[in-house]
């Protein structure tokens, strides 16, 4: 049975999350986007534990279950600072575990290193990768990381502010306990590919939502083949990357996260790396030192041609949110407007999932729906025909429609701040004032 998964994501005990992130809300539109398994999230937060105990079941598959059956990968990410090589690094990992006995003791071990688990659903410690790994292996072999949103330039493994060049400077002698990275909004796998120290991982995609819509939720996602629901074949598919069993990943078009090329936002500057080069990575305007986005830090590291596909090259399929393609052809720039709300469950009950709509149903149908101005961008969104104007310095790409649509200005990142030393602060988060309305608009 095909699979789609989006195994990172946050619950409401996170920084800058929507706090309707519960249980229901997250199988509910998981459903609507067409997922067949999710994350939990935040396993390391006790109380977020504890409900996941209480409304979830476990059948000793590995994973856990709501009162519908749908199915559930306890999950977590944990953010590590620390200084190594004389400069100070901050790195995420996401950690995925087979049960609510194997993630209590996983915190319990964290705990006993000083962790404070409590102060956020992502934990900030000061344990080094290497050590982490080492620490989480003891627990129980059957615990994994993977490396969260490689290329972000704040927080992450090869991030241009404070990551490594390699797995092996980041991991060390524990870098054979990983066997996949996650590649982030900002990046896909053909940007990978270009790097030959990558080929032996597994390239994974998740959305790393803090939000439940549908969105955010499920915007990256990872399509298995799997014979049976089970916590050990859902490891093993992604370790043997066997692209009978490891169809495809979703992605959004990279040039639509936050970070894929160089800017400063204060200044609305937003450049390619050969330009910013060019200005010795300087803001034009103030002077300041520009963000270094994940299109130029692969250039730094690669050592193969743009164009370049390994021979064990799992496929993916580039796409934009649904919600993004009719709030641009609407000219509304709020993606949780009730008009954009109203059209997409049109869709929704038309056709089941967004994922239906953006990958399986064909044109005449969309148009008979949406109209073929919407059917079309729909399409061309599919075929990869969409033009994105690249996101830069902490603020989303957004697509650009000559067909009909609106061109729309750059949505700003909900916080204030979002690129500075909190790294992912106001990624998907919404207002409390807006959480109501969802009950408001329609039923999909």
């Amino acid at each position: 049975m095909k699979v789609i998964s989006d195994f990172h994501i946050h619950s409401r005990y996170s920084r800058a999350t929507s706090n309707q992130l519960n249980i229901p809300n997250l199988a509910k539109y998981a459903k609507i986007k067409g997922l067949d398994l999710l994350g939990t999230g935040d396993f390391t937060h006790a109380v977020w534990l504890n409900e996941l105990k209480n409304e979830l079941k476990e059948d000793g598959s590995g994973f856990l279950f709501d009162p519908s059956g749908f199915p559930f990968v306890l999950s977590a990410e944990i953010s590590s600072i620390y200084k190594d090589g004389g400069k100070v690094r901050r790195i995420h990992n996401v950690l995925l575990a087979p049960s609510i006995e194997v993630a209590e003791q996983v915190n319990a071990a964290l705990e006993k290193r000083g962790v404070n688990l409590k102060s956020d659903g992502r934990p900030i410690c000061g344990i080094k990768c290497p050590e982490l790994v080492e620490i989480l292996k003891g627990v129980d072999k059957s615990v994994e990381i993977i490396p969260a949103h490689i290329w972000t330039p704040w927080f992450s493994l090869f991030g241009s502010m404070s990551g490594f060049d390699s797995v092996e400077e980041c991991f060390k002698d524990q870098a054979k306990h990983i066997f996949a990275l996650e590649t982030g909004l900002s990046s896909d796998p053909a940007m990978n590919w270009r790097l030959s120290q990558l080929d032996r991982f597994a390239l994974v995609s998740n959305s790393d939502s803090h939000s439940f819509w549908p969105w955010r939720i499920g915007r990256e996602a990872n399509v298995f083949e799997m014979d049976k629901l089970s916590y050990d074949e859902f490891i093993k598919i992604m370790k043997e990357k066997d692209p009978k069993r490891f169809l495809h990943t979703i992605e959004v078009d990279p040039s639509y996260g936050k970070y894929h090329f160089d800017g400063h936002r204060a200044c609305d500057v937003c450049m390619e790396p050969k330009d910013s080069l060019k200005n010795q990575n300087r803001c034009p305007k103030c002077g300041r030192q520009l963000t270094i986005g994940v299109l130029h830090r692969v250039e730094e590291l690669a050592d193969r041609p743009e164009g370049f596909k390994p021979g064990n090259a799992i496929p993916f399929k580039s796409l934009i949110p649904l919600s993004e393609i009719i709030s641009s052809m609407l000219g509304i720039n709020q993606l949780y407007s009730k008009k954009v709300w109203e059209h997409h469950t049109r869709l929704m009950n038309a056709f089941g999932s967004e994922l239906n709509v953006l990958l399986e149903t064909p044109m005449e149908k969309l148009s008979e729906v949406a109209g073929e101005a919407m059917a079309d961008a729909i399409i061309k969104t599919r075929e990869g025909k969409t033009e994105i104007k690249p996101g830069y310095d902490g603020v989303y790409g957004y697509p650009v429609f000559g067909f009909g649509g609106k061109t729309l200005k750059p949505r700003p990142p909900v916080a204030p701040g979002a690129t500075g030393p909190h790294g992912n602060i106001g990624s998907g988060a919404i207002q409390p004032n807006r959480q109501k309305s969802i009950a408001d608009f329609g039923k999909a």
